[in-house]
């Protein structure tokens, strides 16, 4: 469990940092990065912090860090997947196509609903994942 969670850290942290610096695949833009002055970096201390202290005082570490993965996870879910599930106002499609045209989708932009590109679909995945190993870790 132990180097599950390390490896499922590390690899949020990377696939996260996106958000703070641009990753490009060749000509694709995979996320653009908004950096250090954007809540993007702030969501990264906070999850950093959780991180450390996981394993440094990992009494109060892993439930700090579970509640961090779980705000972030809600944040994540609102500003995405609510407006899939349940529909945006067109001016909030329009603005969210916008932002996100340049990146990578493997389901197409669509005019009628919110669909996440691939590096937001990832990095919920990523959040759930780590929010599962946290919650093995509180258990055991």
């Amino acid at each position: 469990m132990t180097t599950a969670t390390i490896i499922a850290q590390i690899v949020l942290f990377c696939w996260f940092f996106g958000c703070i610096c641009t990753y490009k695949l060749g000509k694709y833009v995979l996320v653009d990065g908004m950096g250090i002055k954007s809540a993007e970096f702030f969501m990264l201390c906070l999850f950093g912090i959780g991180s450390i202290l996981f394993w440094a005082v990992p009494f109060v570490g892993k439930w700090v860090l579970l509640g961090v993965l779980i705000f972030w996870f809600t944040v994540q879910f609102f500003c995405h997947w609510y407006y899939t599930v349940f529909g945006a106002s067109e001016k909030k499609l329009k603005g969210y196509n916008d932002c996100f045209r340049n990146t990578v989708h493997i389901i197409p932009l669509s005019e009628t609903k919110l669909i996440p590109d691939l590096y937001h679909m990832i990095l919920h995945l990523l959040i759930l994942l780590n929010i599962g190993l946290v919650i093995c870790n509180i258990i055991m």
